[in-house]
């Protein structure tokens, strides 16, 4: 039943593909990227029409089939992957955080993966669990760049509704200095998240740390602020 149902998403994949969407995503990408080459709202489609066949199946089954798309390596199999963990967002216990590192430590081998795994499934989990932040802070020290990236990524959607501020400013001065242009654009990007709620609090912490941080991370985390202030920010 599982190798079927895994069968049939990947014919609705396969099916839904267009040469030209496939690629066009490489350009998106530094690295070299595996895509069907599906509309990303067809793969939302795929993706809630198979997980009505999942519904009452225990949650180990349901993470065993999300790790069998894993595999693969498409893009858009990982999405699928990661939109059934999120899904079952309610049943999620603290053990899962393991799970969750394990397919980034596997599977994650590009940004928009990355992204995908952590503004939702992570992202739901730490604000379930906040006690595994301190694992995020760890993260920190990775030399898996994705792991790095998601010790920022994962308090995107939290930080946007005013969450955690003092963790992120702890990540981020954490990554201050690291040299990924990737890892710089995360924290970049959970700075301008927490800045829409937390905009004075930020705003000193960048005029603060201005004259180590990274331009990349720089323009990120004050992107939404009004003109006067990026104006401070952006001055040598």
């Amino acid at each position: 039943m599982e190798d079927g149902l895994i069968a049939a998403v990947r014919a609705d994949l396969v099916r839904c593909a267009d040469e030209t969407v496939r690629d066009g995503a490489q350009r998106f990408f530094k690295e070299d990227v595996k895509f069907h080459g599906v509309r990303s709202g067809d793969v939302r489609k795929i993706a809630n029409r198979h997980f009505r066949n999942l519904k009452g199946r225990d949650k180990g089954e349901i993470f065993y089939l999300c790790e069998e798309l894993l595999k693969s390596g498409y893009g858009e199999e990982a999405f699928i992957a990661f939109e059934w963990a999120f899904s079952i967002k309610k049943r999620f216990v603290p053990k899962d955080f393991d799970v969750f590192k394990s397919w980034i430590e596997k599977y994650v081998d590009n940004w928009a993966k990355c992204d995908t795994i952590c503004n939702h499934t992570l992202g739901s989990f730490i604000e379930m669990y906040p006690e595994h932040i301190a694992d995020l802070k760890a993260w920190t020290m990775s030399e898996n760049r994705w792991l790095r990236r998601a010790s920022a990524v994962t308090l995107i959607l939290p930080a946007r509704k005013g969450m955690f501020l003092r963790d992120v400013l702890e990540i981020s001065d954490l990554l201050l200095k690291d040299e990924d242009d990737l890892v710089q654009k995360g924290y970049g990007w959970m700075l301008k998240e927490a800045s829409k709620i937390h905009q004075e609090e930020v705003f000193d912490y960048v005029m603060s740390r201005k004259s180590e941080m990274p331009r990349t991370a720089l323009r990120y985390s004050i992107e939404k602020m009004p003109e006067d202030l990026r104006r401070q920010a952006m001055q040598r």
